[in-house]
């Protein structure tokens, strides 16, 4: 059977842990779009193993796959294998064939475009997944299948190498080096697919899955990011380049959407709301600069939602890992959710970080919008319109800060009585049963519902 694992929000809602908890059932962990810029991190026996491209459950002796939905940067899943090696460990990393490469030109590219569009930068990471999805779609991408191939591959970078130097060179007027040079990149990546072959780590992905399926084993689907955040159904422009909502787990796998569907899709939810860039956010506490639209940090939003927003940040560790940079953070946004959960048919919910609130006197919940004089109950269908939403909250008592570890051990029933409501609140919106519940960040402190493994 398979599982998928979803984020409901705006990514960074905490679906490494959930599919860190789950994994134990799991015989394979297959990622289905994205790239090496969703970093997770894995505690195993004890030890941290920082990851951006390799599945969270190789770590734990599980096959990983990365589909054919996923943009591969052969570099960075090579650096991780070879560091898990050192560290003792034997991942075993399978790679679709037809998934595309990241190759030098895209992460050159990408960090030109986003300085170029700088009034739409959608926050990119620079790593080239947005420029290898482009080349994806205009049918000039090379794919992981082509790099076993050295006339097949030779013939792929002459095509496509010219076009990128020249848009480099006089459209954006910027020098160009061994990223756009044919016979560099031919060497290198040839030598990459040489290392592929020999290890035995590529696969017809669909295929592959199935046939595990057809013999018994637990597949559990990964996405990265989040459903706020995906190219069709997100808050575009300020979005990914993939589909990280269900449905881009049958797309990006090869497997069918009734397989898929046999199985759960599991919403992971954040109890509060964050997000790093621009773009609306309706629910939003305080406010951060140049991220916030029409923010004055000189006159703020209010002392005390301010404040408010500095205690979430600081309690819920929202500063960019290698920045430091302040995210920015709200309510709990149900229109949002509502969304999510009809986009992917959300089966079960794990709600992330209550502990994150504890202490607090009051918690609020962005329960509709108002939208041009109108009570709506999802999101809009474009980002303008989005924009002027205006949040309707719902306020319920806060929970005191207790022995979360404790809780965990004694399940649901010790959660405190007030966030429970707040739970179940959620629950019942979305019509949708929870199926766990993370009460602070270590692997062993998650209230486990129902596992739908069992």
């Amino acid at each position: 059977m398979t599982v998928t694992i979803v984020g409901s929000q705006l990514g960074d809602e905490g679906k490494g842990g959930v599919v860190d908890v789950y994994g134990d059932a799991a015989d394979v962990v297959a990622r289905y779009q994205g790239g090496d810029n969703a970093g997770h991190t894995v505690v195993h026996d004890g030890k941290k193993y920082k990851l951006s491209l390799v599945p969270s459950g190789a770590v734990r002796g599980k096959i990983g796959v990365l589909g054919n939905g996923c943009v591969v940067n052969p570099e960075t899943l090579f650096d991780e294998i070879d560091t898990l090696r050192e560290r003792g460990l034997e991942p075993d990393v399978r790679v679709a064939e037809r998934a595309h490469v990241i190759l030098p030109y895209h992460r050159a590219l990408d960090g030109i475009e986003e300085a170029e569009k700088e009034d739409l930068a959608a926050g990119t990471t620079k790593r080239g997944i947005g420029p290898t999805y482009e080349d994806k779609a205009g049918r000039r991408g090379v794919r992981i299948g082509d790099l076993l191939d050295p006339d097949v591959l030779r013939e792929r970078l002459e095509y496509v190498v010219p076009q990128k130097k020249a848009l480099a060179e006089e459209v954006f007027d910027k020098e160009t080096g061994e990223a756009f040079d044919i016979d560099h990149l031919y060497e290198t990546y040839r030598e990459y697919g040489k290392r592929l072959e020999e290890e035995g780590m590529t696969v017809d992905c669909g295929t592959f899955l199935q046939e595990r399926i057809d013999d018994g084993d637990n597949v559990m689907l990964e996405g990265a990011q989040g459903t706020s955040l995906d190219i069709d159904h997100g808050v575009y422009p300020y979005v990914t380049s993939s589909n990280p909502s269900s449905g881009g787990a049958t797309v990006g796998t090869g497997l069918g959407p009734t397989v898929v569907g046999q199985g759960d899709v599991i919403g992971i939810v954040k109890a509060y709301l964050s997000r790093v860039g621009t773009g609306p956010l309706p629910t939003e506490l305080g406010g951060v600069e140049d991220q916030t639209p029409d923010y004055d940090p000189e006159e703020g939003a209010g002392e005390d939602e301010e404040a408010l927003a500095t205690q979430i940040r600081d309690e819920g560790g929202e500063y960019g890992t290698v920045t430091g940079r302040p995210r920015r953070v709200g309510w709990l946004d149900m229109p949002m959710l509502r969304h999510a959960t009809r986009a992917n048919g959300f089966t079960g919910l794990a709600i992330n970080h209550i502990d994150v609130l504890a202490g607090l006197d009051e918690v609020k919940v962005g329960h509709s919008y108002e939208f041009d004089g109108e009570e709506i109950f999802t999101v809009p269908p474009t980002t303008e319109q989005w924009g002027r939403c205006e949040a309707t909250f719902k306020s319920f008592d806060g929970w005191p800060d207790v022995d979360w570890a404790e809780v965990a051990d004694n399940g649901y029933e010790a959660i405190p009585e007030n966030a429970r409501t707040y739970l179940e609140y959620i629950s019942d919106e979305l019509d949708t049963p929870i199926y766990a519940v993370g009460v602070g960040p270590g692997r062993g402190e998650t209230v486990i519902v129902e596992n739908p493994y069992e």
